[in-house]
């Protein structure tokens, strides 16, 4: 073998295919869901194939759970995929640790075409080598069993050896063109022969990753910058696995920028903002934190920070990810994901809520007529105060409460005006002028404005705070007014009259 003689795709539309094959180890990373993103961004745009499948054979670092926790992660997203684990397709198994015998059928084809060949050394005889011939012991195997005889691997047999197998490398230039990056030149002699089948007989990674993409006819391959390393090995075991009559071209790749945590220090799994789930359990919600890591490499527009995920797949092109690094960037992200929410609907904004209220035992798993009664009224008095939906259970709690279950927290005393009992008198006075009937949110306001800012001559401030902590407990709630309005008279009048009790 002395060039490249496999082409590469030059598939542009229906005919695209892309693939997310993650190994299910520790809970999915932002980095790794960007990844799933751009891929799913990329199929739909082009109107080709997402085929999703699991790289799972590392049995001491894989779990069922993480398994699990990547499927959970996809759907909730709304990822959908069109061939692969639990959907079908024509390549099935689509998890590689049940896909040991194609390996072992693809081995035997390279074997026979002379692309693999037995390797004996082991590392320390490779290293001695190396030091002999006064080369670098870093520069690793020397390809010198390419041609052994049958006579010199029956002696390493004898010996009880067991041989590993290796990739004869084209001795020429690799020259690729990067989506992302551009061409891209790995110098003839920048790595030897490589072992794809260690001398037990299992397969390396090298081998069945590149193996699955050729025959599930994956053109695109769209991943970490991290991987861009093995790039060129692919590469040439593309070109064994054409000439061998496997596959009919060589995908094309685009490697996708690091994603940077704090300090410019690449996220690491370690980091909160790395956790998918985290994000989840504060509160984004899909639009928003998809919207987000969208932007992590790619933009719509220079003046356009939100869109939906319809937006980015009619605009989404792999050529137009940025090379460099992306910073996640935490309150960025929250500012879109307040943006998205938003946009939501009354009934999808209380739909989504809900789960958090009950999580949080402000309600419980079915709502009665009077908890629903509240969720409605309430629910749009914080849709433009939230930016995370964890948010909402201390924000609407107190209303789901009654005046005796009332706690009043610390720092919603402080700054509390020092004629606070005689606000709280005058409100309470003012309210119960009000009609149980008429106790709405205008009149209610007309009211306590007259009494406190007009007659006592008092700034809102020095007011009203006095009145949000008493219905609430906190120094910080949902609108007064309209909060007295959801309580109903009795229970406001019930609240203050507590408050000033205690001041």
């Amino acid at each position: 073998m002395s060039s490249i003689t496999a082409p590469f795709s030059t598939a542009t539309g229906a005919d695209v295919k892309v693939r997310f094959c993650p190994s299910p180890t520790g809970t999915p990373h932002v980095g790794l869901i960007r990844t799933a993103l751009f891929n799913w961004a990329y199929a739909r745009h082009t109107g080709g194939t997402f085929l999703f499948r699991i790289e799972d054979t590392d049995a001491e670092r894989d779990s069922e759970e993480s398994f699990e926790m990547i499927l959970d992660a996809l759907s909730w997203l709304g990822l959908n995929w069109d061939e692969g684990v639990n959907v079908g397709g024509p390549a099935e198994p689509y998890r590689q640790s049940q896909r040991g015998h194609i390996y072992l059928e693809v081995i035997e084809k390279l074997k026979a075409s002379g692309h693999i060949y037995e390797s004996y050394l082991t590392g320390e005889e490779i290293d001695e080598r190396n030091k002999a011939a006064g080369r670098a012991v870093q520069l690793g195997y020397d390809n010198s069993e390419r041609n052994l005889t049958e006579e010199q691997r029956a002696a390493y047999r004898a010996e009880g050896r067991s041989p590993a197998l290796r990739l004869r490398v084209p001795d020429v230039d690799i020259t690729f063109t990067d989506l992302v990056r551009g061409e891209i030149t790995f110098p003839a002699g920048s790595f030897p022969d490589f072992v794809v089948v260690r001398p037990n007989g299992q397969p390396l990674y090298t081998l069945v990753n590149p193996v699955d993409d050729a025959l599930m006819g994956v053109t695109h391959v769209l991943r970490g910058e991290d991987l861009l390393s093995s790039t060129p090995r692919q590469i040439a075991l593309y070109n064994a696995m054409f000439e061998a009559g496997i596959t009919k071209f060589i995908p094309q790749f685009g490697h996708l920028p690091y994603v940077m945590g704090e300090g410019n220090k690449k996220l690491s799994k370690r980091d909160p903002q790395a956790n998918l789930f985290h994000h989840r359990d504060r509160g984004f919600i899909p639009e928003g934190l998809l919207n987000y890591l969208a932007l992590l490499g790619w933009g719509l527009s220079a003046d356009q920070d939100i869109f939906t995920m319809d937006e980015l797949a009619a605009a989404f092109d792999v050529k137009n990810v940025n090379p460099n690094p992306a910073r996640f960037d935490q309150k960025k992200a929250d500012a879109i994901n307040a943006a998205h929410i938003r946009l939501l609907t009354d009934e999808d904004f209380k739909a989504r809520l809900l789960p958090y209220l009950q999580s949080a035992g402000v309600v419980g798993a079915t709502l009665s007529a009077d908890e629903q009664k509240i969720l409605d009224a309430a629910a749009p008095l914080i849709q433009e105060r939230l930016v995370v939906l964890s948010e909402a259970p201390d924000l609407l709690s107190f209303l789901f409460k009654t005046a005796d279950q009332i706690t009043i927290e610390a720092d919603a005393l402080d700054g509390m005006p020092e004629n606070v009992a005689e606000v709280l008198a005058a409100a309470i006075a003012a309210l119960n002028e009000i009609g149980e009937a008429e106790f709405k949110t205008d009149p209610v306001q007309s009211a306590l404005n007259h009494a406190l800012i007009e007659v006592m001559g008092l700034k809102p401030r020095f007011a009203f705070g006095p009145l949000r902590t008493g219905i609430s407990g906190r120094r910080i709630s949902p609108p007064l007014f309209e909060s007295m309005e959801i309580l109903g008279k009795s229970e406001t009048i019930a609240r203050l009259e507590a408050f000033a009790r205690t001041v």
